[in-house]
């Protein structure tokens, strides 16, 4: 059996009053939490599957507990999500139940779903009380508003946070590059096992404070940053929006660890950098000195950017490279030696080898592959999916990340990027597009950039680099900017197209969506 949360299984005296969650001016403590949860558990202890609308809330903490907590798969739903994509992962996933907040407005697709109302103010006012006086904090509503008067609450003893290895915990969906998301599912023992090896790999303890302003539908900003602060009997400090300000004001008042993305990263950099006035400047900057661990994923985070939060800090931002289906891979150990541009060597548990497209195993350090890894973080596969379950792992069983990297001869990993949009074949040479992107965003005229392979009927492909300058009305020239591609890499790396964009287009995570600059 896996008990996920064992700081929540039954807290008393101090542990039942140290704080578990703070979403701005609300918290909720690890006895008013465990109550909460477990009222809400039993409401939903027969749903067989329950969708939960994942606002950057309380709410949604409470939710994905209590569905954790009963042994039931929870699948998050990105508020965000088109009509037809959320129609795709309802008919797909097939829940009994929505969990939402008692404000949020739901889509049309979702109400023929049993509503169940999670009101996290209501769960602080009662305190920290068990069984039925906890249960008028959570009690589910139907799609029109009424009691829906199913099930009795049942007492915080009968055993919830038990089941096997294998159960679902979570069903997340990936975003649909070549097709409609598919549901990864992934089991108690993957999230046991990534967030066990962050505690080894960063020293996490239950005296850390985590801070960040992540959304909630996605590995990085509920697994790592909810339930792996929770985990560990430790808090976590939701922003609710980011902005530099928000995180100075958490890091600054307790907060021992910052998790970000690079656009994140990026916009902190700007602001030691004199975006934000002398005095918000300085409270950032003793804030980010100040921290224990700042941790940036989800993407590459550019080199300039490192450079620039280590010389306004002092402290280095290290990274650690995972995915929906696999969880957490590779980390920057807290002890370790931070090497920017690199997310570090496998997590205890975590094998990994890069291959070439026809399998070949590749050994010598520096060669470029796929990635592949295998061990107890991986999903058990996609729902509904036993296709491509299957195309997505080699005959031997490891799974095809489709990124691809390096491996230093210290087994240091170096993502290149994804292998259908980072990976340029030009003229007979493959090429990273982040080792050419770190070079052309340490030019000062160069605010933002993508690099890209084009079709080229000569070379196969060429280098295309997409350009967000910092004066648009005077952009660096293409020739300028290939001429330093090709000076400080090689010449065949060098841009041999450069387009002007005001702005390149992101998602939600704030990753780059090349396939739109492709497309």
């Amino acid at each position: 059996m896996t008990l996920l949360l064992p700081a929540l299984q039954s807290p008393t005296g101090p542990a039942a009053s140290r704080e578990a969650i703070r979403f701005g001016d609300l918290s909720l403590t690890y006895g008013e939490l465990a109550a909460a949860s477990t009222a809400l558990a039993a409401r939903i202890a027969d749903a067989g599957r329950v969708a939960v609308w994942a606002t950057p809330t309380p709410e949604t903490v409470i939710a994905v507990v209590a569905a954790l907590r009963a042994g039931v798969p929870a699948v998050p739903l990105n508020p965000r999500t088109g009509e037809r994509e959320l129609a795709h992962i309802l008919g797909d996933s097939e829940p009994t139940a929505v969990l939402a907040g008692p404000d949020d407005e739901l889509p049309p697709a979702l109400e023929k779903l049993r509503r169940v109302r999670v009101d996290a103010r209501a769960a602080a006012a009662s305190g920290a009380r068990e069984g039925s006086e906890a249960y008028g904090a959570v009690s589910g509503v139907s799609a029109t508003g009424e009691a829906d008067g199913a099930g009795e609450a049942r007492p915080a003893a009968y055993g919830i946070d038990e089941a096997a290895p294998e159960a679902p915990a979570l069903i997340v969906y990936t975003s649909g590059t070549t097709g409609p998301p598919k549901g990864a599912v992934l089991p108690r023992r993957a999230v046991a096992a990534s967030l066990d090896a962050l505690e080894d790999a960063w020293g996490w303890t239950g005296d850390d404070v985590l801070v960040h302003a992540l959304p909630l539908f996605h590995v990085h900003g509920l697994i790592l940053g909810v339930l792996g602060p929770l985990r560990r009997g430790g808090s976590v400090r939701h922003l609710g929006k980011f902005s530099p300000a928000g995180v100075a004001r958490e890091l600054g008042s307790g907060g021992t660890m910052l998790f970000g993305v690079p656009t994140m990263y990026h916009r902190l950099a700007e602001a030691l950098d004199g975006s934000a006035d002398a005095g918000e400047r300085e409270s950032l900057t003793r804030a980010l000195s100040g921290a224990r661990l700042l941790v940036s994923g989800s993407a590459a985070l550019p080199v300039h950017d490192h450079e620039r939060i280590a010389a306004a800090t002092g402290r280095r931002v290290i990274e650690r490279y995972g995915m929906t289906e696999t969880l957490m891979n590779t980390g920057i150990r807290a002890d370790g030696v931070p090497r920017p541009g690199t997310v570090g060597p496998p997590l205890a548990g975590v094998e990994l080898r890069l291959a070439e497209d026809d399998g070949a195993v590749l050994n010598e350090p520096g060669a470029i592959g796929e990635i592949q890894v295998r061990g107890p973080n991986l999903f058990t596969g996609y729902l509904n999916r036993p296709d491509a379950t299957a195309a997505a792992h080699t005959a031997d069983g490891w799974f095809r990340t489709g990124d691809v990297g390096t491996v230093d001869a210290d087994g240091y990993v170096t993502i290149v990027g994804r292998k259908a949009t980072d990976l340029v074949k030009s003229g007979g040479y493959k090429i990273g597009a982040g080792e050419i992107e770190n070079v052309l965003l340490a030019h000062p005229g160069v605010r933002e950039v993508a690099v890209t392979g084009e079709e080229d009927p000569d070379l196969g492909e060429r280098v295309v680099a997409w350009v967000v300058a910092t004066d648009p009305d005077s952009p660096p020239s293409p020739e300028e900017l290939a001429d330093r591609v090709a000076a400080q890499l090689a010449p065949h790396k060098r841009p041999r197209t450069v387009r002007y964009l005001d702005a390149l287009p992101r998602n939600d995570l704030g990753k780059i969506m090349k396939r739109s600059l492709r497309a």
